[in-house]
């Protein structure tokens, strides 16, 4: 089950959405579904039991996922708006399969989502408002619907522009749409999944949770939504088998007290913050990257 969970449940959904391709609207109850599935997982087997306890997120964390999916529903309807004004529309290779038009736009829009999410940790203005979806302390299935609606405007620009320009039909883009929203229930997952060799081809929670590491810039690795070939390029890549998460190494932690309620976190960015000390690395997670920093030195 564990390691069966992610590859079944990525392909199988994504394989469910191609069959309802015709009816875009029943990717909606499908998602639903999905979203379900992958809070029973968290709770027959949990990665971090802790995680699975409310911290009187619930509500907050629902509002983010329904003002971020209804935003992406209606960026999805006005892609044939856009179509008459965007210039070099018409490129787009309609003739292929479905299948494969939505593996090029994946493949197109991670890369674009990833260069924006690679920025938002180098931009101080850009961080402001990453930061929302980095205050969370527990990770699970949610969180990756959990940004700034803002934020999640820049990514989908820098995902989805190039692919407008390109002429991308309307129910590609929803399919894109679907697979991100199952890559994101993925990506956080509480799941104690294990992909083994399939983390170098996708990222999913063993991959990503290391991003949302607390420790300064420890957590700027692992950018990349789908693939992690990107953080390869951008030398970002981190793998620590060796290191178990602790149940507390999650957040911000120069903001231990950022907000935690809907409305105060959509005013944050604009807020001039308390920012803390820097938390401290744990032992072993210090011993960890000191050892793959040697294991790098001993192959070059």
């Amino acid at each position: 089950m564990r390691t069966l969970y992610a590859p079944l449940f990525f392909f199988g959904y994504i394989a469910a959405a191609l069959s309802l391709a015709d009816h875009p609207l029943w990717l909606l109850p499908l998602l639903a579904s999905a979203v379900l599935l992958s809070f029973t997982c968290e709770r027959l087997i949990p990665y971090k039991a802790a995680w699975n306890q409310t911290q009187g997120d619930g509500r907050r964390d629902l509002c983010h996922a329904l003002i971020n999916e209804c935003l992406t529903l209606c960026s999805v309807a006005g892609i044939p708006l856009l179509a008459h004004w965007l210039p070099g529309a018409g490129f787009w290779p309609d003739q292929w399969p479905l299948a494969l038009q939505l593996l090029l736009a994946i493949a197109l829009a991670d890369l674009g989502i990833t260069l924006v999410h690679y920025a938002s940790h180098r931009s101080p203005l850009l961080w402001r408002l990453h930061a929302v979806h980095h205050s969370v302390t527990r990770l699970y299935g949610f969180n990756g619907l959990m940004k700034h609606p803002l934020h999640q405007l820049l990514e989908t620009l820098g995902g989805t522009l190039p692919l407008l320009l390109l002429g991308l039909p309307v129910d590609v883009a929803a399919l894109l749409a679907f697979s991100v929203s199952i890559q994101l229930l993925l990506q956080h997952s509480n799941v104690d999944m294990r992909i083994g060799g399939l983390r170098h081809v996708f990222a999913w929670a063993p991959v990503h949770r290391l991003h949302h590491l607390k420790y300064g810039r420890t957590g700027d690795v692992n950018f990349a939504l789908f693939f992690p070939l990107w953080d390869r390029l951008l030398g970002t890549l981190l793998y620590l088998p060796g290191y178990a998460l602790a149940d507390d190494d999650m957040g911000i932690g120069d903001r231990p007290d950022y907000p935690q309620a809907y409305l105060a976190q959509l005013r944050e960015p604009w807020v001039s913050g308390e920012f803390h000390p820097p938390a401290l690395l744990p032992v072993g997670l210090r011993q960890a990257l000191a050892e793959r920093t040697e294991a790098q030195v001993t192959q070059n």
